[in-house]
């Protein structure tokens, strides 16, 4: 290492990008130039950078008080559990568990959902049971229930061997693209493997309502997780919804359980809760699911800067921004705007094959051929020169993908995204496109 080598990030690279500051959707850099963010980073900012009142709630509450443990009661942990109660939660969730990020809180969701049996006497039940096309954390146990061959390449010795089930794919579906059973056939496939496990063994089945970056804002089709949940109600089986991406308003509802009526047991929800303004993301449950440990004296062991103060006070204030500004509604409606806008110039796109998503969700795929839907090598990066092509005219773009799912990208601003911000992204994007598919 040398004087001038950077000691962040961790592993060097040639890419990285040195931010000074942020306002709206724009980040500055070092230099004075610019990057229009059209991801809101790793799909998280939602009421834009730079919002000085969420710094002054979060400064007054770390200057009251720096730490509590998470089982003590603060102002800023009631009042974040009240405005929750009164104007975000479905009416069922009653519990709220807090986190710093999402990897621990799905970690603690399948903690959650095992202990639920064994504190009820049920020791059989300790399967979670996720989708193949996924992604819920780089914890070595979340990796085990989400198929991301990428994230998993080197560490399948350390990880558990969890059952995966199908995801509703309708470009892709066996029975042919967009044949319109693919979720009913998604669905039959799930209890077909329920079956084949043993329901006894099943504690929790854990997926996302619409896929997020893993596969691209994937739309699970009308009938899915109606059956999905008659499935899991007749097995006996949990339900964890995990809205870390698409929670707290990115579809234009709250969370995007509510365009399907999912009513899950446990649900994991946090990017949006702070908008990024603060690690904290919540883990919440029903009466149900809490109660068998509330009679035998357990608790849900915490993590230390669960509930941190200041991000509670940042949470809280996130969110009264988002419900003074409608920021959820003005989602919903960017979020056509920008699906009208990538449609209009990507749509007959040779290489795109799907445009896909909700609100501000937007995943295009991209194939080296749009008729067969063949795919580009692994080895040609198609996703990352996309992303470069796009810094290269100054807009920051999201990769997704696993690994066998591969060619993604999404698109997730901030709210407060302006007309002329969605024509840029989009122009961009197509350029972007273009550029990378000609370097193959």
């Amino acid at each position: 290492m040398t004087d001038q080598t950077p000691l962040w990030p961790f592993v060097p690279s040639p890419r990285a990008v040195d931010i000074t500051h942020a306002k709206g959707c724009v980040l500055h850099t070092r230099g004075g130039g610019e990057i229009l963010d059209a991801s809101g980073g790793a799909i998280v900012s939602n009421i834009g950078h730079g919002r000085a009142e969420v710094g002054a709630a979060t400064a007054e509450a770390m200057t009251s008080m720096s730490y509590a443990v998470p089982p003590f009661l603060t102002p800023e942990r009631t009042r974040l559990m009240e405005r929750l109660r009164r104007a975000w939660l479905p009416a069922h969730l009653t519990r709220t568990w807090l986190a710093s990020g999402g990897s621990e809180a799905v970690d603690a969701a399948c903690r959650l959902a095992v202990q639920h049996f064994r504190a009820k006497g049920d020791n059989t039940r300790w399967k979670i049971i996720g989708r193949d096309i996924s992604y819920h954390g780089t914890t070595l146990f979340t990796l085990g229930i989400a198929g991301h061959e990428a994230r998993k390449r080197g560490f399948e010795r350390l990880i558990p061997d969890m059952p995966l089930a199908p995801t509703p794919y309708a470009l892709r579906s066996p029975l042919g693209r967009h044949h319109p059973d693919f979720d009913i056939a998604a669905a039959d496939a799930f209890e077909a493997l329920v079956l084949r496990e043993g329901p006894e063994t099943i504690a929790a089945f854990i997926a996302e309502p619409i896929n997020g970056s893993s596969g691209g804002a994937l739309m699970p089709g009308p009938r899915y997780w109606p059956r999905i949940q008659e499935i899991c109600k007749r097995h006996g089986i949990l339900l964890i919804i995990d809205e870390v991406m698409t929670g707290f308003g990115r579809t234009g509802k709250p969370f995007a359980c509510a365009h399907f009526d999912i009513a899950p047991d446990i649900l994991v929800s946090g990017k949006g809760l702070a908008g990024g303004y603060a690690p904290i993301v919540g883990v919440f449950a029903s009466e149900e699911i809490v109660a068998p440990l509330a009679e035998g004296g357990q608790s849900l062991m915490f993590y230390t800067y669960g509930g941190h103060p200041g991000a509670c006070a940042a949470a809280d204030k996130v969110l009264q921004i988002m419900e003074d500004e409608d920021l959820v509604a003005r989602a919903a409606a960017r979020g056509r705007a920008l699906a009208a806008r990538l449609e209009g110039l990507l749509g007959q796109h040779p290489n795109v094959a799907e445009i896909r998503g909700e609100g501000l969700l937007r995943g295009i795929e991209i194939v080296r051929d749009r008729e067969t839907l063949e795919r580009f090598p692994e080895s040609a990066a198609v996703t990352q020169r996309v992303i470069g092509a796009g810094l290269k005219r100054g807009v920051f773009f999201y990769g997704g993908g696993t690994g066998a799912i591969r060619d993604i990208v999404c698109l997730g601003p901030a709210f407060v995204v302006s007309d002329a911000e969605l024509d840029r992204m989009a122009e961009t994007l197509k350029a972007a496109i273009d550029e990378a598919v000609a370097a193959v």
